[in-house]
């Protein structure tokens, strides 16, 4: 295990930690924000169309939906089990359980590749091709148009946050995080709980309207 020295602009490590928490939940106040518009935009129009939302909602692949949503609140089990590991000076274990947290969150994202793939061919791409039935089409576009948006910008979150489950992962190997100094593999964490979180929402926003009554 490597002995950890506060970087130079702090007096001590649990100082660090504690600027380092303070600015992720600072990053992920401002998340809130912009995916909160989002959804406020998407209640709005919702409002607006509901008999064309239920319909658009009825379209999209909720089976998908269902297993992503199990890889990635399991991928944040995982990540929190590391986060423990770490701080038990358990460092090759925290190591296994990042990688193993990413290869679920990549299957996330190869599912969802599936899913707009699927959805291409069923033409419901926002587009010239854009395809619906005609008397839910209007409320269905915008559907569509927040469901690729919002669904897009999510799965950048978790590409960006792949590469720092790993990132981390080749640190905890080398022994690098103690209970002493945790702050990298803490925040990461926090932000991988924020991903899922997110989620967790569109999932219910996105794939549950219109099927209530089935």
């Amino acid at each position: 295990m490597h002995e950890a020295h506060p970087a130079f602009q702090y007096a001590t490590l649990p100082q660090q930690h504690d600027a380092a928490q303070l600015g992720m939940w600072t990053f992920l106040a401002t998340e809130v924000l912009f995916f909160g518009g989002l959804i406020v935009g998407y209640f709005v129009y919702r409002f607006g169309y509901p008999a064309d939302f239920a319909a658009a909602g009825r379209h999209t692949k909720i089976a998908i939906g269902a297993i992503n949503t199990g890889f990635l609140l399991t991928s944040s089990f995982l990540v929190a089990w590391a986060v423990t590991a770490a701080k038990l000076d358990l460092g090759r274990v925290a190591a296994w359980l990042l990688v193993l947290a990413t290869l679920l969150g990549a299957i996330f994202l190869v599912l969802k590749g599936y899913e707009y793939l699927q959805e291409f061919h069923e033409r419901l791409v926002p587009g010239r091709n854009f395809q619906f039935d005609a008397a839910h089409a209007r409320g269905a576009l915008l559907f569509f148009m927040f469901y690729f948006a919002v669904t897009g910008l999510h799965a950048l979150h978790v590409a960006i946050g792949l590469i720092v489950l790993l990132a981390i992962a080749a640190r905890a190997r080398q022994g690098a995080y103690s209970l002493q100094y945790h702050a990298p593999i803490t925040v990461a964490g926090l932000y991988w709980h924020f991903v899922d979180v997110v989620w967790v929402f569109l999932f219910a926003l996105i794939y549950l309207p219109g099927r209530s009554g089935e």
